[in-house]
């Protein structure tokens, strides 16, 4: 969200560079990892890579949605190569996870061909990296570099293209350096486990089995492409389901030396229910305004003036502190408010009134990171005293440089656990951070789902984007709007967790303003299936949340005009 009045004219190319290392971070991979030291002068570093010039065809290499073969020409060495393809919503992410030592440093190279190629390592422990190219017609080589973590002993590498672009080649990629658990460096990756079936089946859960696996000492399961467990055993129950959804589900077998190949998928379903997501009283269908505790050329509001077509207000925005995690809210002079009791009181009186007020953590400027355990409790501490001394329903989550979905997660829940079945979640992620469910921001709404009230995808300052049916579309229009939407509608979100995020006039974003109308269309669109553009979806949502804007400031300065037109029809949807 902006603080300023227009972003900067770079924004937008930041913005695409933060989404490369989003997408790298999630993409399939073929990579290498090289110490940064420890290998005596004049000797080569050991890949630590299986099968890095792919002359065993895709052995040790999985790629997503069987999008990788092998090619005898072109290749950078050796007698093959990596050929792979997007296509329609699958980037052709190919990877591999290699063991290795905590604390140590690592180089990953690849030789790479093609448009959008992407080499990265993810799970280092510390930052994930990536690297990539627009345009390669002939061989060039892709390197980056990372530390790992105390704790981590593998990290996944990876390679990927880009959507609505032609295949790519990778060949010899490298891993070197410290290989893993140095005590028993024998130990071979286990193999892929076999036998995976569905068991007991309910609104919000699957239960999993499989044969156990020889030399493995613990499993990964997988849910549409993304991890979301680590167990020992050969069973495990997914939670945080939606009712009357379908799920592809792979395990693999791990152990010091490394992960498995991932095992043939099983197809589940849970059962009807009432549909996910937590937010206390929020109503059936929701409209979300952010209000500005600060004055960059909007109305400047207190949160009794906020119009009342608003179901759910997020103060913006709590602030970083100098402890990792934690943030803080400070009340803007420039708003105009004698005392914080009168703030808090005008918060009492929204949420008398029905309303939900909720801390906002971000913004465009935002700094906040969550990347470890301790930062994680950090933020679910410092959260919940900023809803026990202002009163607040909960927390809207607005970064936008990117997050972390194993201890976001791991924050979120431990907030619910201190705040209860009344907590509202809300995100307000970028287009860029919903394409994929691969992406951090994706895989957080989607295991919190069963507490996650509503995500606002912003719908601006985007450009062109992929919409669910491997379409283009350009942001300003009724498809845009509907054919992203459709894919975290179909991603695994509830129809009541996903809401239209816009500007409120035109001065409230960079680009990518769309009339009311539009709005409202989009939202008959989805809801109904009338008013469509050229995009209609294969079915209705009637559940669908509603409709978020940037901000109640700019909406009351072009005369509340947004809330008075979208305010009805968000209420007025079945």
């Amino acid at each position: 969200m902006d603080r300023a009045p227009h972003p900067h004219p770079t924004r937008l190319r930041r913005r695409f560079a933060r989404l490369t290392g989003a997408f790298a971070a999630t993409a399939l991979g073929a990579t290498a990892l090289v110490a940064l030291g420890g290998t005596p002068a004049g000797a080569a570093a050991a890949n630590l890579a299986q099968n890095p010039g792919f002359e065993s065809g895709l052995s040790g290499w999985t790629c997503s949605a069987g999008s990788g073969s092998t090619v005898a020409s072109p290749v950078h060495s050796g007698s093959a190569a990596l050929k792979a393809t997007p296509a329609g919503t699958d980037n052709a992410r190919c990877a591999q996870t290699v063991a290795v030592r905590p604390n140590s440093s690592y180089t990953l190279t690849a030789w790479v061909q093609g448009s959008y190629v992407y080499l990265g390592a993810s799970g280092t422990g510390t930052t994930d990296v990536s690297t990539w190219t627009p345009s390669a017609s002939g061989w060039q080589q892709l390197s980056t570099s990372f530390t790992t973590g105390a704790n981590t002993t593998s990290v996944t590498v990876y390679t990927h293209g880009w959507y609505g672009q032609p295949a790519y080649y990778a060949d010899d990629i490298s891993l070197t350096g410290p290989g893993g658990d140095p005590g028993n460096p024998g130990d071979p990756v286990p193999g892929a486990p076999s036998g995976l079936k569905t068991g007991a089946v309910t609104s919000s859960s699957i239960a999993l089995s499989w044969s156990p696996v020889t030399g493995a000492t613990g499993y990964h399961v997988y849910r549409d492409g993304s991890r979301v467990q680590s167990v020992s055993g050969t069973s495990a129950t997914v939670t945080g389901l939606t009712p009357s959804t379908s799920y592809r589900f792979e395990v693999t077998a791990t152990n010091a030396a490394g992960e498995s190949p991932r095992s043939s998928a099983v197809t589940g379903t849970t059962s009807a229910g009432s549909g996910g997501g937590g937010g206390g009283t929020v109503p059936r269908h929701a409209v979300t305004g952010y209000w500005q505790n600060f004055d960059n050329g909007a109305a400047v509001q207190k949160l009794r003036d906020v119009q009342d077509q608003y179901d759910i207000i997020a103060v913006a925005f709590a602030d970083a502190t100098g402890t990792p995690g934690a943030v803080d809210f400070t009340l803007d002079p420039a708003v105009g408010y004698g005392s914080e009791q009168q703030f808090k009181d005008d918060i009492k009186a929204k949420q008398a009134a029905g309303k939900s007020v909720v801390i906002s953590i971000g913004g465009q400027n935002g700094t906040v990171s969550v990347n470890d355990a301790a930062s994680a409790n950090n933020f679910a501490n410092s959260v919940y005293a900023l809803m026990r001394e202002y009163g607040f329903n909960g927390v809207d989550i607005d970064l936008e440089n990117g997050l972390n979905a194993t201890y976001m997660t791991q924050a979120l829940r431990a907030l619910s656990a201190k705040a209860g079945s009344g907590l509202v979640i809300t995100m307000a992620p970028q287009t860029i951070d919903m394409q994929s469910t691969s992406n951090g921001y994706f895989q957080t709404a989607l295991n919190i789902k069963d507490i996650l009230t509503v995500v606002n995808m912003q719908y601006y300052n985007s450009g062109s984007m992929l919409g669910c049916d491997g379409k283009v579309y350009s942001q300003g229009s009724v498809d845009f709007l509907t054919a992203l939407a459709c894919i975290q509608l179909e991603g695994g979100l509830s129809p009541s967790q996903v809401g239209l995020g816009v500007p409120a006039s035109t001065r409230g974003a960079g680009s990518g303003y769309v009339s009311p109308s539009i709005v409202n269309n989009a939202l008959d669109c989805l809801a109904r299936g009338t008013n469509c553009g050229s995009f209609k979806p294969a079915r209705t949502y009637p559940e669908l949340r509603g409709a978020m804007t940037w901000s109640t400031n700019w909406d009351a300065t072009a005369g509340n005009a947004w809330s008075g037109a979208v305010g009805p029809k968000v209420h007025g949807l079945p």
